[in-house]
């Protein structure tokens, strides 16, 4: 087997040394002949198995994914938000409608009853290839996969071409990579030259940057004059459907998942009865009752999901909204004050606290995020247990808890290591 990464080697294997966005696969070589690898393919040096030398190793595996071509449809979704929501409502109705897919994404690589982690949204291009491999031997006829602005930055998907391609929105996020919105929607907009001729690409039209990302052979989606329309009422192109979640946002994600399938072939009366049975991924505006209250955890990490997380946690409640919140270290600094703003204006109370600080001091994160706050509701816990905890007790009467920012992560990121920590299983230890 061809591996990327000299820990995954195996007796017999190939390994190719790529340049990476952070590391240079030249360096773990030894390592991966130590492995058992038979084989090298790289760009320099001498080694003791048998070594072809190319100009350039990600070029060659791009030809080579070219020539291996996986005879599988894939279906690409890109945006700030909703990525996640959209791919796995897709991923269970192909499936409901006997269509088999597989998922790649946040949530991991799901097919048939295997779930898997995965360390990016989007993996490296051979990891990847290997997974769609896997699909293909799972006899999937789709894949859907969410592509992150960074992955297609990087060119990890560059061989690949798309069968459809959708934009959810897009707001400010990954600006500390990026550095400018420009750069972000540039590279975001690489997915949509990467459709096939005959494929078809699905912006949602009600967004501010739509216009950026009708490129090829696209349709729209939204509230008014689109091609495939949703109004308050849950009528899609004169349809009336029952949305299994929560949220005018959520309108958007079910909307589009079910543009791409009208697209691929299927009707309402195909999709209709399989919507009830539709379950939410894990972490997106997952509810947890507690006595006459509600805890919600969600991922919201960005300005504007933040925003729609509390807007919409509102018609749910007469009572009290309490936040808890945090920014990952190492990450967009421009977006703390704006958290902290958004969290205390909207909110009747908000505990800020740590959220993944890597190499952070996260009293630095929490203070970037407070500074210059006008209104005072709020308080610093930076030990994210003991700040759940405190929300807990802060619950009296049909009051709703938000838990923000880490959904379905199953960790806390401390300088480079992982140590687990799961919100949704401290609230449920303290209910």
């Amino acid at each position: 087997m061809l591996q990327d990464d000299s820990r995954k080697v195996r007796e017999g294997d190939t390994f190719i040394a790529l340049k990476g966005y952070l590391e240079d696969g030249h360096k773990y070589i030894e390592d991966a002949i130590k492995r058992g690898a038979k084989m090298i393919i790289a760009e320099r040096g001498k080694y003791t198995v048998p070594t072809m030398i190319v100009d350039n190793t990600n070029a060659y595996l791009d030809k080579y994914f070219k020539i291996n071509n996986i005879d599988i449809k894939i279906i690409g979704v890109t945006g700030t938000n909703g990525k996640t929501t959209t791919c796995y409502l897709l991923y269970q109705l192909l499936n409901a409608l006997g269509c088999k897919a597989a998922y790649i994404g946040t949530l991991g690589y799901i097919v048939d009853d295997i779930t898997r982690c995965l360390n990016n949204t989007t993996p490296g291009k051979l990891e990847i290839y290997n997974l769609l491999l896997e699909s293909y031997n799972h006899n999937c006829e789709y894949v859907v996969m969410e592509v992150s602005s960074q992955a297609l930055d990087q060119n990890r998907v560059d061989y690949l071409e798309f069968d459809y391609a959708l934009f959810t929105n897009l707001t400010r996020d990954h600006l500390d990579y990026h550095k400018t919105v420009e750069k972000y929607v540039e590279a975001k907009q690489k997915l949509f030259y990467l459709l096939k001729d005959d494929g078809v690409s699905l912006i949602n039209n009600d967004d501010p940057y739509a216009s950026a990302f009708k490129i090829k052979n696209y349709k729209t989606y939204g509230f008014s004059n689109s091609d495939y329309m949703i109004d308050q009422d849950d009528y899609i192109n004169g349809n009336k459907y029952v949305i299994p979640l929560l949220g005018h946002f959520n309108k958007y994600n079910f909307l589009a998942a079910i543009s791409v399938l009208y697209e691929i072939g299927y009707q309402y009366a195909d999709i209709y009865p399989l919507v009830s049975k539709l379950k939410e991924p894990s972490g997106r505006m997952e509810i947890i009752n507690h006595q006459n209250n509600k805890i919600i955890i969600d991922y919201a990490h960005t300005p504007d999901a933040m925003v729609n997380i509390i807007n919409a946690s509102r018609k749910l409640t007469s009572g009290k909204i309490i936040t808890i919140i945090g920014c990952g270290g190492n990450r967009d600094h421009g977006k703390r004050p704006m958290m902290g703003m958004i969290a205390t204006d909207n909110s009747d109370y908000v505990i800020f606290t740590s959220d993944n600080p890597r190499f952070e001091d996260p009293l630095a994160i929490l203070d970037d995020m407070t500074k210059g706050l006008d209104k005072k509701n709020y308080e610093i816990e930076s030990n994210r247990e003991n700040a759940i905890k405190k929300g807990i007790q802060l619950l009296t009467n049909d009051d709703i808890l938000l838990v923000l920012g880490k959904g379905h992560e199953k960790y806390q990121i401390i300088g480079d290591t992982k140590i687990p920590f799961d919100d949704k299983k401290i609230v449920l230890d303290n209910i």
